[in-house]
């Protein structure tokens, strides 16, 4: 049985930092597609950043570009996300993801290609 288990979320100021992490279960982050969503109230589901080829390779949302970063220790099953300077804009429910998809597939992943979701953890940033 697959679990993917999320914990980090919180409540920050502009400006402010978290991290996100996802312990996975029954599934190795290092053979998987593994990736971050967020959704805000009343949008649709986004990729915000992606890790394949055992973490050697990332891409990230043009909008978190720079002040998101994604990461795993394949020793721990567990995927992390480092959010710093962080924006109002970047409130949303984040959910950690994972997919069986090949590295080149695993860069264009959207919602509905996921194979596991996590239960999803808030991130609020005030202003």
């Amino acid at each position: 049985q697959v679990q993917l288990v999320e914990s980090g979320g919180g409540s920050v100021q502009a400006g402010g930092s978290l991290r996100l992490s996802c312990a996975a279960m029954g599934v190795s982050v290092r053979n998987s597609c593994m990736a971050w969503f967020r959704q805000a109230p009343g949008k649709e589901r986004e990729a915000v950043a992606k890790s394949y080829n055992w973490g050697s390779g990332t891409s990230y949302a043009d909008s978190v570009k720079g002040r998101f970063t994604i990461s795993q220790d394949n020793a721990k099953n567990t995927v992390y996300l480092q959010m710093n300077s962080l924006k109002p804009e970047d409130t949303a429910m984040y959910y950690c993801a994972s997919a069986t998809l090949a590295p080149y597939a695993c860069v264009g992943l959207r919602a509905g290609s996921v194979s596991y979701w996590g239960q999803g953890t808030q991130v609020t940033v005030s202003s």
